[in-house]
């Protein structure tokens, strides 16, 4: 782990790598392989601890530093909180389902858009009022978080300190143990 990344390097990396599966998974459009459901089922694992890791530590951050930061925080959370109830309806389809792509399009439209507001907005506005060293020792928690972070949506789940950084840890340890006896998001 590079413990020299700060928070808004790590986020940008994870955002990255969701918008490569999400081309991806646009080439495949309309197809129905094994190979589509595999990518939309790591694609909502790494939305889901990317989701939850930013709940712990970023958001709250926000909230103590940057001005505004309540209205931000609020607006960020209530995005993952819709972007979840998509991914809660993905999980559920096949490929084959006639709900599986547009389904599919919607939570690529809800989370670039969630990613565009955080990169133009919200990244900017924290690295302007939080001292580096915070951003890097946020960075090396949000990493932490997500390796313990649960890999399946759970949208009635709490999505605010103290009880999401209570609950989350446990709900992953389900969630990872679920993802190796059924090789969910392995191809």
């Amino acid at each position: 782990m590079d413990t020299q990344q700060d928070v808004i390097a790590v986020l940008v990396k994870d955002h990255r790598e969701v918008e490569q599966m999400f081309s991806k998974l646009e080439h495949m459009k309309g197809g129905i392989s094994d190979e589509a459901k595999t990518l939309a089922e790591q694609v909502v694992i790494e939305l889901v601890r990317h989701s939850v890791a930013e709940e712990e530590y970023l958001y709250p951050a926000v909230r103590k530093h940057v001005p505004g930061g309540d209205e931000i925080a609020d607006h960020e959370i209530a995005e993952h909180s819709e972007a979840e109830e998509t991914m809660k309806r993905l999980e559920a389809l096949e490929p084959g389902d006639d709900d599986f792509w547009p389904t599919t399009e919607l939570l690529m439209r809800q989370i670039r858009h969630h990613l565009q507001e955080e990169e133009g907005d919200l990244f900017p506005k924290l690295r302007a009022a939080c001292p580096p060293e915070q951003l890097v020792e946020l960075g090396e928690k949000v990493q932490r978080a997500k390796k313990l972070a649960p890999t399946r949506p759970h949208p009635s789940a709490p999505d605010t300190p103290p009880a999401n950084k209570l609950l989350a840890p446990g709900a992953g340890l389900v969630d990872r143990v679920r993802d190796a006896l059924s090789g969910r998001g392995r191809s």
